[in-house]
């Protein structure tokens, strides 16, 4: 348990690093190719044009850093005061404060939220204004100064000590060996962590002095994971074989290394030809004097080349790297492949990926078994979800109402994945439980969705099933009556569990608001709470279009006393896995007694003006009177 709960705090630790950079990329991009083109090395010099290079290291990118870590932790008033904080580091040194601004961006909005918090109902009516705008002024200020004077030179030295640091390990020879951590760290958890994190910071001082920067190839290097892609494409079994080719192009030209993460995990000796390959690229670097003059993100062939100085030693030296390292992983990983027995199940380890990272893969969707084409003269489509009383009911109610405009006799159901009948025809789930439902119905015709509220997928489905289907009368009264199959029940949506303008600093915090609604309410036990969170970690109860519907586990429903239902307004927005939720449904459904309003409120919020219009809603009435007009 100890050992679980470490890796957990690493990887939010990581996560948190590289998301205060991420969504900055775009400005190291823009720096890094204004560097390339007009600094006096560049590929077209120019005096007048050089001179906003640092300026744009020095202030914009930590300025962003700064802001972005904030937001993260306090939403717009963190991010304010992240910056402000941000701006002491920044003038009490020298050096780009990018490892700086990831202290005092996230300090100043951890501040002014504890502020906030102690003010919470103590401030009188008219003066909120007054007090929110000073109070971020003052703190910010006050942060500032002790930036400057305390924080700006403790990350002064430390930078240096870490620069020295590297510069000895270079002279030593010693550079490789870092890649006996990098590449075991990246592909278990820490991808874009330690390269956004760690070492995109102290790269970007060493452009600044020296024009370029090793660090910045350390990680992003393509090479070890083409060649292990290459060696399943030659030695490989099955699936992984004639997937590996596609996810080859991907990883390489793309830069999505995450795509090769799963071919190590099914072999977990593969890690040896990562390390192994990831030596041999960076002894490269070192022997040829290769270096980035800007931050390579994705980490593609492409953006390395793009991000390579100018002259004809630094290219050969970075395209000899990336060589020299698929090569050697290529050998080592077709080794491995060759003397020892593999595993075929790439769902499977996706899904263990995904596990270990502690969040949803960009790319887990592209491994996905392949299949045939819609079954002819299909009759039975269910939906799936880990429960069966909230998302899969919400999609169930979306497509049986296009099958019903299409005059399609067709049964649209919505069930747990452990009840999927053995029938069914075609089955629809999200990304993530996928593999779970092709485990239960492997014969069926499987549609993985990201957004049930507005998926491409229904419309797409539903001009296929025009094609070619003919059903029975006595199905099409079937389907009649699973339609209707629901008590109607508009009671269950209640004006006092109806709240508006509600703030939270992350999708927990939404989601125990909404469970604790449902206690207080007497619709459920306390410990139903827990398994909402346990529900939303397991697969994101995002679904599209703004929304969330946060619910027990399947194991949960017990704890259900009746059905019951939460409406909570969020104007500004809390992230839900990196998708932003404006209205959150909390949900507990018993005996199918909730589907018939989950059904209208599906219908309602597949139109993003009805989402306008209830993030707008000035009450509560008029925020029910919307839904119940649907």
């Amino acid at each position: 348990m100890a050992q679980s709960n470490i890796k957990v705090a690493v990887q939010k630790f990581g996560n948190f690093l590289s998301s205060m950079v991420m969504p900055n990329i775009g400005a190291f991009i823009a720096w890094g190719l204004i560097t390339a083109l007009f600094i006096p090395t560049g590929f077209f010099p120019n005096e007048s044009l050089a001179k906003l290079v640092d300026p744009m290291v020095k202030y914009l990118l930590p300025l962003l850093i700064g802001y972005t870590g904030g937001k993260l932790v306090n939403d717009q008033r963190g991010g304010v005061v992240g910056a402000i904080a941000t701006m002491g580091v920044i003038v009490g040194s020298d050096i780009p404060m990018f490892l700086g601004a990831m202290i005092m961006g996230p300090l100043g909005g951890y501040i002014i939220k504890k502020f906030d918090q102690f003010i919470e109902g103590k401030v009188k009516t008219g003066f909120e204004m007054l007090i929110n705008n000073f109070s971020a002024g003052i703190l910010g200020g006050i942060l500032a100064i002790l930036a400057f004077l305390g924080v700006s030179p403790a990350v002064d030295g430390f930078t240096g000590a870490l620069v020295v640091g590297v510069d000895w390990m270079v002279a030593h020879g010693l550079l490789p060996l870092t890649s006996i951590l990098i590449e075991p760290a990246k592909i278990l958890f820490l991808n874009n962590a330690i390269n956004h994190g760690i070492l995109s910071p102290i790269g970007a001082e060493q452009i600044r002095t020296n024009g370029q920067s090793i660090l910045l190839l350390l990680e992003t290097n393509p090479g070890p994971g083409l060649g292990i892609l290459l060696a399943y494409c030659f030695f490989g079994k099955g699936t992984a074989k004639q997937s590996a080719p596609g996810a080859a192009i991907i990883h390489f030209i793309g830069g999505i290394h995450e795509i090769y993460f799963p071919y190590v995990l099914m072999r977990p000796l593969l890690i040896i030809a990562a390390i192994l390959g990831g030596m041999s690229g960076v002894f490269t670097f070192v022997l040829l004097g290769g270096g980035l003059q800007a931050v390579a993100s994705p980490g593609s062939i492409l953006a390395i080349l793009a991000a390579t100085p100018g002259n004809a030693g630094s290219y050969v030296a970075n395209i000899s790297g990336v060589l020299v390292a698929a090569v050697v992983s290529f050998i080592v990983g077709s080794l491995i492949l060759k003397t020892g027995k593999q595993t075929e199940d790439l769902d499977e380890a996706a899904r263990k990926m995904q596990e270990m990272k502690g969040k949803k893969s960009s790319v887990a969707g592209s491994f996905t078994k392949q299949q045939g084409d819609v079954p002819a003269s299909v009759q039975k489509i269910v939906f799936a979800c880990d429960a069966g009383m909230g998302s899969s009911a919400m999609g169930a109610s979306l497509l049986r109402k296009k099958v019903k405009q299409a005059d399609l006799n067709i049964s649209v159901t919505n069930t747990a994945i452990s009840n999927i009948p053995s029938d069914a025809q075609i089955v629809i789930t999200q990304e993530e439980l996928t593999p779970r439902a092709q485990n239960k119905v492997p014969d069926a015709y499987h549609i993985s969705v990201d957004n049930f509220l507005s998926s491409p997928e229904y419309d797409k489905l539903i001009d296929q099933l025009k094609n070619d289907h003919t059903t029975s009368k006595a199905e099409e009264e079937k389907n009649v009556s699973v339609e209707n199959n629901t008590d109607s029940n508009d009671g269950l949506l209640k004006e006092e569990n109806v709240f508006l303008n509600q703030h939270f600093s992350s999708k927990e915090e939404a989601i125990r608001f909404a469970g604790s609604v449902l206690v207080k309410g007497g619709y459920v036990e306390e410990n139903y709470v827990e398994a909402m969170i346990e529900r939303d970690n397991m697969t994101s109860t995002y679904m599209g279009n703004d929304v969330a519907i946060p619910h027990g586990t399947e194991e949960a429903k017990k704890n259900v006393l009746r059905s019951g239902f939460t409406v909570i307004q969020v104007p500004e927005g809390v992230y839900f896995d990196g998708e932003k939720v404006r209205l959150i449904f909390g949900i507990a459904g018993k005996d199918g007694t909730h589907l018939e309003i989950l059904s209208g409120i599906a219908i309602t919020c597949s139109d993003m003006d009805n989402i306008e219009k209830m993030v707008h809603a000035k009450s509560a009435k008029e925020l029910m009177a919307i839904i119940q007009s649907n």
